[in-house]
């Protein structure tokens, strides 16, 4: 069975100040670290995303990584928008607030805590015609019938 893991997460899953979005006090927009294993022998790639699935974020895409090789089993901290430190072929698609790469948590002050899905989907095939300007909605279609496996886990950040 797959497993993914962040190494950031502290105590309860939460998510450090500095990984936060710019303007969140403490926030640096420094990309977390993930990892994962144990994929199917088959994959030929891997997609990862981290969305906020708090109901006032509506699936605010926070990370969308694309074509990351087969044989990868980590990001690096810090290795958005760094070509040398993310794998080579992989591709970052625009996040929600309209920037290519990681953009960190930021949730509306006292909407409570924030639950950031980290998912990690190992692929049967490279995704098809998908491209730095390509949308998260073009993500999923390619996806459908193409997943192998999905690892997730999930951290907690929250203003108040």
């Amino acid at each position: 069975m797959m497993k993914a893991s962040c190494p950031a997460l502290q105590t309860q899953s939460l998510i450090p100040n500095r990984y936060a979005y710019r303007g969140v006090q403490g926030g640096q927009n420094i990309s977390l670290p993930v990892a994962w294993s144990d994929e199917p022998s088959e994959t030929r790639s891997f997609a990862l995303t981290i969305i906020d699935c708090h109901p006032v974020a509506r699936n605010w895409i926070h990370w969308c990584i694309v074509q990351i090789p087969a044989g990868v089993h980590g990001i690096p901290e810090g290795a958005s928008g760094d070509e040398s430190q993310m794998p080579g072929g992989s591709i970052e698609l625009l996040n929600s607030y309209g920037e290519p790469g990681y953009g960190g948590p930021k949730p509306p002050h006292g909407s409570g805590p924030h639950e950031y899905v980290i998912s990690v989907h190992a692929l049967a095939a490279p995704l098809p015609g998908i491209s730095r300007s390509s949308t998260y909605r073009d993500i999923e279609q390619a996806l459908q019938g193409n997943i192998l496996a999905t690892a997730e886990v999930a951290g907690v950040f929250e203003q108040l």
